[in-house]
């Protein structure tokens, strides 16, 4: 009888070979993993970049060039006439402003509210504290278009339907719930140690809140803001449901007006201005998300993993 001894120099040979083995088999699949994942969202980056570059493409063509002649070449000539005739004759301008006037006053508003509601209901603790947090939350799983009835009727009492003044409290309460979750969780990640040394050194809640507290949740500000900015900019059916009466034509926001210039003339409307209205709505978005692009990532992050 034979026996083979397996232990020793060459048992360990053995082993780290095998270890080897395996561990090269697992870089493998990671990398074929990370090629399918590559391949994904180079597909996914295709779907939403085309689109957007046809409609920058198509708002330098003429109807014809558009729908019969060459609807995926490039323009035959660039011209920005159609820009001048979205923002002039189709008062694109005019609705353009109206947006800026009321996403900024109403985001201002949504981050200033929503930002101390978040700082009280992270940091002190009090009767109703959970209840309060859950009742914004809730919010959150509330169809918007559940509560137009409701907001029509509740603005046309207090006399706010058709006016800049409602629609701002509207985005507000719109926009508040996910700023309130999102912050909350934000401001508890913040170390106490500052907050009670600031305390000790005769500061006030007020103070310790705006001078000390804000500065430091920055990054968490800048991400809900922006993504605050875009939900509003781009909401069309609250707008819809509130600005109209006499004389809402002139207080209506850019969504509004695009609608408008695309379902006004039918057949006969200028679809070359219509993208360059479109270009024109969607350029300020994806600028500001590409100048805050870093302070988005580093808010988000911070958020999840402190």
């Amino acid at each position: 009888m034979t026996y083979t001894k397996t232990d020793g120099p060459a048992a360990s040979y053995t082993g780290s070979r095998h270890s080897t083995t395996a561990s090269q088999r697992d870089k493998k699949e990671i990398k074929l993993f990370s090629g399918f994942a590559h391949v994904a969202l180079a597909v996914w980056g295709l779907l939403v970049i085309a689109p957007l570059i046809w409609v920058v493409l198509a708002s330098f063509k003429s109807n014809t060039e558009i729908f019969t002649q060459a609807p995926f070449s490039l323009p035959s000539k660039i011209s920005f006439e159609t820009y001048k005739t979205a923002w002039t004759e189709a008062h694109v301008g005019r609705y353009f402003l109206n947006s800026v006037f009321v996403v900024a006053i109403s985001t201002a508003g949504t981050m200033l509210f929503g930002s101390m509601a978040a700082y009280v209901l992270a940091r002190y603790k009090f009767v109703g504290n959970r209840f309060i947090y859950y009742l914004f939350v809730s919010g959150l799983a509330f169809p918007v278009f559940l509560a137009l009835v409701p907001l029509f009727l509740i603005l046309q009492n207090l006399g706010l339907l058709n006016t800049y003044t409602g629609l701002i409290l509207v985005y507000i309460a719109y926009s508040l719930p996910f700023t309130v979750f999102f912050m909350t969780a934000f401001f508890k990640t913040l170390p106490n140690q500052i907050a009670e040394a600031a305390i000790v050194d005769g500061a006030s809640h007020t103070r310790l809140f705006f001078q000390v507290m804000l500065p430091m949740a920055r990054s968490g500000l800048v991400s809900i803001t922006i993504f605050n900015i875009v939900g509003q900019w781009n909401q069309y059916l609250l707008p819809v449901a509130i600005m109209q009466g006499a004389g809402a034509q002139e207080k209506w926001v850019l969504t509004q007006g695009i609608a408008n210039i695309s379902v006004s003339a039918g057949y006969q409307a200028n679809w070359a201005a219509l993208f360059a209205a479109l270009t024109l709505s969607i350029l300020p978005m994806i600028i500001v998300y590409a100048f805050f692009q870093r302070q988005i990532q580093s808010g988000l992050t911070a958020g999840a993993t402190k």
